[in-house]
């Protein structure tokens, strides 16, 4: 027995708990492909499946809909696959636990996906029927969304006719989103001399955790630590007081998420141990109470590290890493003069790792504007070559511009209020779309992203509204039934 098959739309939650079969995390998307185009294939449908994995399916217009402007339906095939510690699903091979609670569809112990399962569902389930009016429908299947929206860029629309897309990647019901920013991950390599440690030292890990972090397009404006800033500046005022010499560092998971964690080994003279834990606590206090009404769990702390390694960077690197960390610029940049409350520009260090003889910051440049973002990236280049390091650029991805005049906004708007008796919201989000990339290969595209609620998106506490789903879905059979 299927744990969905009881829950409205039947065809929409049949297909989605089929895709929770079959495991699609980012990078691992053979066997999702193969999957969709096989659906085509056994259904007669024109699908194209390219070097990206991207699936592109066409289903023309039924009757009386042959003269109706195509629509593109737009979504991405990949998950965030996370799960919680004591899970025992191998998320490379494994389906997922789906379960049902109340108004929910969630995974047990993982994620479940809805970002962009939900997208996957509902095109699969438009185009299996045989009994919903429907203009030229062009679903396009993108991969690794997640990761840096490689298969958006990798793709190619040129056989395709529609002039209108709906992005089927909005996680809040009551929200069109007609604007989003365009980004850039930059790489700051810097390298390091390192040496043997000293005699007569002790090795400390200094510890900053307990905050709250989140995704750094729609959260970067809470203004939240960010725990390879925080740890930078905390080193920063230690080393005024005593020297130390680094033996390992690291922090954050990715680059578009706030750093949660970071860790700094240093290595500092037996005698002096005392004096660097009491001026550390003092960092700590001060730090917790500047972050008292923002990130109530910080805590900044050093323990004992028995097992540290034989060898240290010299002086000179180590003050050269504290200051770049301390100067580097995080977070929000500037707010949009046009939309009220939207972040405009912003960047978030996400990464910081030791690597062979460097050490590598990742960083996630936002605008919405895109010559802000090179300019942001002119200053990362900058201020890394300055610390005698270079920079990599990679997922370089426009933004999606406000369209003042589209129609296939106006008529959303129109059919929502009909539908459901009271104003949708139009927004911008800071995040990004695969919007942006899909208007530039297709010059004057007319786009609106909407979706159903899906609440703590990439968390294995990421649940599916039931009855949402079925809204947005009937909102979908509106809006292309519309001549």
């Amino acid at each position: 027995m299927r744990v969905l098959e009881n829950l409205e739309p039947t065809k929409v939650f049949y297909y989605f708990e089929e895709i929770c079969q079959i495991p699609h995390g980012s990078g691992n998307l053979d066997a999702m492909s193969a999957y969709l185009e096989k659906f085509a294939k056994d259904r007669g449908l024109f699908c194209i499946r390219d070097h990206a994995n991207n699936i592109i399916i066409v289903k023309e217009a039924t009757a009386g809909y042959e003269d109706v402007e195509p629509i593109m339906l737009q979504g991405h095939m990949d998950m965030v696959a996370v799960k919680d510690n004591d899970c025992d699903i191998d998320l490379e091979k494994d389906a997922l636990r789906l379960k049902t609670e109340d108004d929910y569809v969630y995974a047990e112990g993982t994620s479940l996906g809805g970002d962009d399962g939900i997208a996957i569902a509902y095109m699969l389930a438009l185009l299996d029927a045989d009994d919903i009016p429907h203009p030229r429908i062009e679903a396009v299947m993108t991969t690794d969304e997640e990761t840096g929206l490689d298969g958006a860029t990798a793709i190619d629309l040129s056989m395709l006719k529609a002039k209108r897309m709906l992005n089927i990647d909005s996680e809040e019901e009551g929200i069109l989103l007609t604007s989003c920013a365009g980004g850039l991950r930059t790489d700051c390599h810097l390298p390091v001399t390192v040496i043997e440690r000293p005699a007569d030292t002790v090795c400390l890990d200094v510890t900053v955790s307990g905050l709250l972090g989140g995704h750094s397009g729609t959260e970067i404006n809470k203004e939240r630590g960010n725990a390879i800033k925080i740890i930078g500046i905390t080193l920063q005022q230690l080393l005024e007081k005593v020297d130390f010499q680094f033996v390992d560092l690291s922090g954050g998971e990715k680059d578009n998420a706030i750093a949660l964690a970071a860790h700094a080994v240093v290595c500092i003279a037996k005698d002096r141990q005392s004096e660097f834990e009491s001026e550390l606590e003092r960092i700590a206090k001060e730090t917790k109470n500047e972050y008292q009404s923002k990130e109530q769990n910080l805590c900044i702390s050093a323990a004992l590290c028995e097992n540290a390694a034989a060898c240290v960077f010299d002086s000179e690197s180590t003050k050269r890493i504290v200051a770049f960390l301390t100067i580097m610029p995080n977070g929000v940049l500037a707010m949009s003069a046009d939309i009220e409350g939207l972040v405009e520009t912003s960047l978030n260090a996400g990464i910081m790792q030791y690597l062979e003889n460097e050490v590598v910051v990742s960083i996630s440049i936002r605008s919405a504007i895109d010559t802000a973002k090179r300019k942001v990236k002119l200053q990362l280049d900058t201020l890394t070559k300055f610390f005698g390091g270079y920079t990599e650029a990679h997922g370089d991805y426009p933004g999606w511009q406000y369209n003042p005049d589209s129609k296939l906004r106006a008529d959303m708007v129109s059919i929502y209020k009909q539908m459901f008796g009271k104003d949708v919201k139009v927004e911008a989000i800071h995040a990004g779309l695969e919007c942006g990339i899909m208007i530039s290969k297709i010059p004057g595209l007319d786009c609106v992203a909407y979706g159903p609620n899906i609440f703590d998106i990439h968390t294995t506490s990421e649940k599916l509204s039931i009855s949402s789903t079925e809204r947005m879905w009937n909102y979908l059979l509106e809006i292309l039934k519309q001549k």
